[in-house]
């Protein structure tokens, strides 16, 4: 992201996922593997992103790990999550169920679980890979992602 004009990956917002370091590195490392494409939150948090945003991903220490961009943003209830999202998600076993009991246990924790309470649904793309291996201080480089995406 540094060559060609694209922004250093530096000046983009941090986030990790979930509410724990443990939960954090098995989640970063699913969107690293190519597994995890989706993520979702209480819509009473605010729609934090937008179709087009790119994020820097944190793992459990705060390591910056990756960088992800939004394609798709959209607001369902929790009861109306598909089969399909759950499978983006890419946590578990990928399945609704498992999708809804991860989910009513993580939204039970905090505070905030109702079967039909709002959500906002993200689909992202990994854009590159952070270097995690440099040295403390030094630049951490990017790997591009492979794209899915054909070129016309």
């Amino acid at each position: 992201m540094t060559e060609d004009g694209d922004k250093d990956w530096r000046s983009l917002a941090q986030f990790s996922f979930g509410d724990s370091p443990e939960l954090a590195d098995e989640l970063a490392a699913l969107v690293l593997a190519g597994k995890k494409s989706a993520t979702c939150w209480a819509a009473s948090e605010g729609s934090k992103t937008r179709v087009g945003k790119q994020w820097v991903v944190l793992n459990g220490l705060g390591v910056a790990v990756a960088v992800i961009e939004t394609i798709e943003l959209t607001q369902r209830r929790f009861d109306e999550v598909d089969e399909a999202f759950a499978f983006d998600e890419g946590e578990d076993d990928r399945t609704l169920a498992s999708w809804r009991r991860a989910h009513r246990n993580y939204f039970g924790r905090q505070g905030s679980f109702a079967p039909n309470m709002p959500l906002y649904c993200e689909r992202f793309q990994l854009i590159a890979r952070i270097d995690t291996n440099a040295a403390p201080g030094a630049a951490r480089d990017l790997t591009r992602a492979p794209s899915d995406r054909q070129e016309d």
